[in-house]
């Protein structure tokens, strides 16, 4: 897709944008104040500024931080002698996990400090991002016991760099999650969701993304990134690696499950959260937001509108359902008056320059 990155940025701070407001509330609160999902508009916060929350803030983090390496690897790529050593080993300057683990602590640490971190951050990512500043290695500071989405609700950037191996774009968005959230579902969800956008902004249709994402689960569900994850596994007491990430996926595929369930019966006035959950944990905002995605058929303002208008982590779930339509769609469907009064607009077009 033309400009997916842009359209994916745009997509999932909109998304969040919209959610924002609604989260908390009863379907009846939300009829009552917002109208009907369909007709939903985006909610203007005082100063006529359209205003997002910790998903974007922490989404923005993950993607300088990435925008951050990259620029050093490619620093690297020009340095005199370099092109004739990549020329004789057939690559380019690796992404090591040393140095991304540095670039997403650094800017994490940042988001922490921020006078802007207001939005009710959740308690896992201030807790972990605490204790990252003070400088312990990031297995001990991750609350291994967390799914919360908090993990995978900012992985898009990852699915959006370009030129990334599949061995990279897997480990890093694992690694970016189990800096804050240990438990094993969360890093398979954060994966799965950056490949599902991937995949998306790669041509898979609608029709064919949960069969692809269901085979992608099971060809990785015992497969541990022990160079982006280190001895994560045996901290948290699995018997083995394997193991460990294994509940992960199982844990998705169970979630893939409830999606394709719940378009079965193919009730789109129906509350999402009902339909597959309410997305407070990491594989349920993916799924709930998949379904959110697929029950519009990928259209980009109605997913964003159905995840919004819904009872559980609203801001979340719309968040990652905008992406999933921005990667499919591009920035042309998302309203431009949205845009134009959006924070953070500048940031996110600068991302996009980036990596479209």
């Amino acid at each position: 897709m033309e400009k997916a990155a842009t359209g994916t940025l745009f997509g999932l701070a909109l998304g969040d944008a919209m959610g924002y407001p609604t989260e908390f509330l009863t379907m009846e609160q939300i009829s009552a104040k917002f109208g009907p999902w369909r007709k939903m508009g985006m909610p203007l916060s005082p100063g006529d500024v359209v205003r997002v929350t910790d998903d974007t803030q922490m989404a923005l983090a993950v993607g300088e931080a990435l925008a951050e390496v990259i620029g050093r690897a490619e620093e690297t790529r020009r340095a005199p002698g370099t092109q004739e050593a990549l020329r004789a080993r057939g690559g380019a300057p690796s992404l090591t996990p040393a140095a991304v683990e540095a670039a997403l602590r650094t800017h994490f640490v940042s988001w922490l400090r921020d006078p802007d971190n207001n939005r009710a951050p959740g308690k896992t990512c201030l807790d972990a991002c605490a204790a990252l500043e003070r400088g312990i290695p990031w297995q001990d500071a991750t609350v291994i016991s967390s799914k919360g989405c908090g993990a995978n609700m900012r992985v898009a950037p990852v699915a959006l760099v370009p030129g990334l191996s599949a061995e990279q774009r897997s480990g890093i968005a694992q690694l970016q999650a189990a800096m804050t959230h240990g438990h094993p579902t969360a890093l398979a969800a954060s994966d799965l969701t950056a490949h599902a956008i991937w995949l998306i902004a790669h041509g898979c249709t609608t029709g064919d993304l949960l069969p692809q994402l269901r085979s992608y689960a099971l060809e990785s569900r015992q497969k541990y990134h022990a160079d982006w994850l280190g001895d994560l596994a045996h901290k948290a007491g699995a018997p083995d690696p394997a193991s460990y990430i294994a509940f992960g996926w199982d844990e998705c595929l169970g979630a893939l499950d409830k999606v394709t369930a719940a378009l079965r019966s193919s009730d789109i006035d129906q509350d999402p959260c009902v339909a597959v959950g309410p997305g407070w944990i990491a594989e349920e905002a993916l799924a709930t937001a998949l379904y959110c995605f697929l029950v519009v058929r990928g259209d980009a303002r109605s997913a964003i509108r159905r995840g919004a208008h819904s009872s559980g982590d609203s801001d979340s779930i719309a968040a990652l359902a905008g992406a999933f339509a921005g990667a499919l769609r591009g920035p042309k469907y998302w309203l431009p008056e949205w845009i134009e009064l959006l924070e953070y607009q500048d940031r996110i077009r600068a991302l996009g320059r980036a990596w479209d």
